[in-house]
């Protein structure tokens, strides 16, 4: 079976190139944050479709080219928001595990850190000293989809924590036993 594009109104190209190209930037922006959060194997997968869709778009654009320009601009538009959009879509999948750290007055750290274990995450509490006073660091490792939810429980419990957040990629060990 041949599909012969020269059947389409040059809205209709325009809309299929935007359309295969947005599709193929969109999950091409996927993959890159999954690899490197280590999953590999998910992104070799995901690489194979994207790689087709590419050929196909890049395939359709080069053809008469030079009589019709103006497939580059709808090339480099989908392109764009592609990654605007495949940014948003990681965003909204929120992948991965991220370190949290909490560092606020010592008695009000350790009665939080036991709150949060009991709440079913995991919290190690360091003893350290500030400017003026004795202070308590916790350190939690949780989804990426829960970090609002857990910050908000801090400022909440603690107005005056001082808060930071810091994306990792967990190896080995811990509270849940993670493994890779």
């Amino acid at each position: 079976m041949q599909f012969d594009l020269d059947v389409l109104p040059p809205w209709g190209l325009y809309l299929l190139i935007f359309l295969l190209k947005y599709i193929e930037v969109s999950i091409s922006t996927l993959r890159i944050v999954i690899v490197t959060k280590g999953e590999r194997l998910k992104g070799a997968f995901i690489a194979f479709f994207e790689v087709m869709l590419w050929v196909l778009v890049a395939g359709i654009v080069l053809v008469d080219i030079l009589e019709d320009p103006f497939k580059i601009v709808i090339y480099g538009a989908a392109f764009a928001v592609g990654n605007f959009t495949g940014s948003k879509l990681e965003e909204k999948l929120a992948l991965g595990t991220i370190n949290i750290q909490a560092i606020m007055d010592h008695q009000p750290g350790l009665e939080l850190a036991q709150k949060i274990r009991d709440f079913g995450f995991a919290v190690t509490s360091v003893d350290g000293m500030g400017r003026d006073s004795e202070k308590t660091i916790l350190y939690m490792h949780i989804p990426r989809r829960k970090i609002k939810t857990m910050i908000d429980y801090i400022k909440n419990e603690n107005a005056h924590a001082v808060i930071t957040v810091h994306e990792i990629r967990p190896i080995y060990g811990g509270y849940h036993g993670l493994k890779k």
